[in-house]
């Protein structure tokens, strides 16, 4: 347990060395004619919580899941690679409902990025061990986020989630405004999944 403890917080530093160094390259062609409507929404969305978006270089956009314990935005994937990506954005009204609605409590409103997280990881496993840190300071800095977090959850098998067997969750929340939340599966969390995860890393943030 130790040795697995220590490689997970040695990829967490690698993952946050790669974050605060490596931009993201965007661009403009990556999806057909049918997904437009979809990128057309979710860049609704993100108006809605003041965020951007730079589709990231060699991803290409499919259908995100929209069930009842799976609603997302706008999802990636990233061709002959084990790697996919899913977004969603609340505002804070919604987050509000979605937390009372389930019966989720958090401290105060600067901490309804905690609940979200923890409703999302409801719906992957039933599990209660998992992965869990802060973002500092300057990660949040860099998203123009006033709070964040992320996990690592081995994930119940599904084909909701295509068999994948590993969700890494990021959480980012401005105050008053809404949360983002981005979800990574892969089915081996070795180097390359970082490598993978660190090319879309730069595509989304708050506005200053």
């Amino acid at each position: 347990m130790n040795a697995i403890t220590k490689r997970i917080n040695w990829s967490l530093f690698i993952l946050f060395l790669m974050l605060s160094v490596t931009p993201a390259a965007a661009q403009l062609n990556h999806g057909n004619a049918g997904a437009q409507s979809q990128l057309k929404n979710f860049n609704s969305s993100l108006a809605q919580v003041n965020m951007t978006f730079n589709f990231p270089e060699g991803f290409k956009e499919i259908k995100a899941p929209t069930t009842e314990s799976f609603q997302f935005d706008y999802a990636m994937v990233l061709p002959d690679a084990d790697f996919e990506i899913w977004l969603r954005v609340n505002t804070q009204k919604e987050n509000e409902k979605l937390l009372a609605d389930k019966n989720i409590h958090v401290s105060c409103a600067d901490s309804l990025y905690l609940g979200v997280a923890q409703d999302q990881i409801s719906s992957f496993t039933s599990e209660k061990k998992y992965m869990k840190r802060n973002l500092p300071e300057y990660i949040l800095n860099r998203y123009n986020a006033d709070g964040g977090s992320i996990y690592l959850v081995s994930i119940d098998d599904s084909p909701v989630t295509k068999h994948y067997k590993y969700a890494f969750l990021t959480v980012l929340q401005k105050n008053k405004i809404g949360t983002l939340l981005a979800i990574c599966f892969t089915n081996d969390k070795g180097p390359e999944f970082f490598k993978d995860m660190n090319r879309a890393s730069n595509c989304v943030k708050f506005r200053e």
